[in-house]
């Protein structure tokens, strides 16, 4: 394994590759993303920031798995959101962000549950969430993950350091869409997930860059 910090993006991505002749387990990824934490300012192509919106960054991309760099100021987070039934693996890079881990109980469309190729429709409109407890996650700290049990969750950045925090996101498979959960209006719906830049270069069609969650996310 390369010494943590000192590796590049592009070590850490063929690394990544190497997996794929394997069975990806939660615990598999895990170490190896523990094992080869990118630095700040190897993320740097990757980075950007904004005052209006966390922003979505994709590194690398292909059928199994999918790379990113969120970038996150004060006050940012994404809604309460699922991982479309796939496997996720988050280091902070810089800063420090909390997680928000819920357990889906019940709501009134359980039978749009029942589709091939995603975790969900949507559509309903009574929705019983638990919030478990929070995950306070930090640069060189623990690796954060969701899996087919523990896949819904809320990352907010509550931390008030002016340079802002930079989480790495690792996913098997890639995630297109996820469920997005309104409990304040009680909807949940099905949301399309875009990036604010792919591969360093800036999607300027994109108006609304990060209107949806991570996935990740992590959002």
């Amino acid at each position: 394994m390369p010494h943590a910090l000192h590796t590049t993006v592009e070590d850490f991505v063929e690394g990544l590759k190497g997996f794929e002749r394997e069975l990806i387990t939660t615990d598999l990824l895990r170490r190896y993303v523990d094992s080869t934490r990118l630095s700040p300012e190897a993320l740097k192509p990757f980075t950007f920031f904004r005052d209006d919106v966390y922003t979505r960054n994709l590194i690398f991309k292909d059928d199994l798995f999918e790379v990113m760099a969120i970038c996150w100021k004060h006050g940012q987070k994404t809604t309460i959101h699922t991982h479309n039934g796939q496997l996720g693996w988050m280091a902070i890079t810089q800063g420090e962000i909390e997680v928000h881990n819920y357990k889906y109980l019940s709501c009134n469309a359980p039978e749009n549950q029942n589709v091939v190729g995603m975790d969900c429709l949507g559509g309903a409109t009574h929705i019983e969430l638990e919030r478990q407890h929070t995950e306070r996650c930090h640069a060189g700290g623990h690796i954060n993950t969701v899996d087919k049990i523990q896949t819904i969750h809320q990352i907010e950045n509550s931390d008030k350091a002016r340079a802002g925090c930079i989480s790495l996101h690792v996913y098997s498979k890639p995630i297109e869409s996820c469920i997005a959960f309104d409990l304040e209006h009680q909807r949940c719906y099905r949301r399309t997930l875009r990036y604010f830049s792919r591969y360093g270069q800036v999607e300027v069609e994109v108006e609304h860059p990060v209107k949806t969650p991570l996935i990740h996310t992590v959002e």
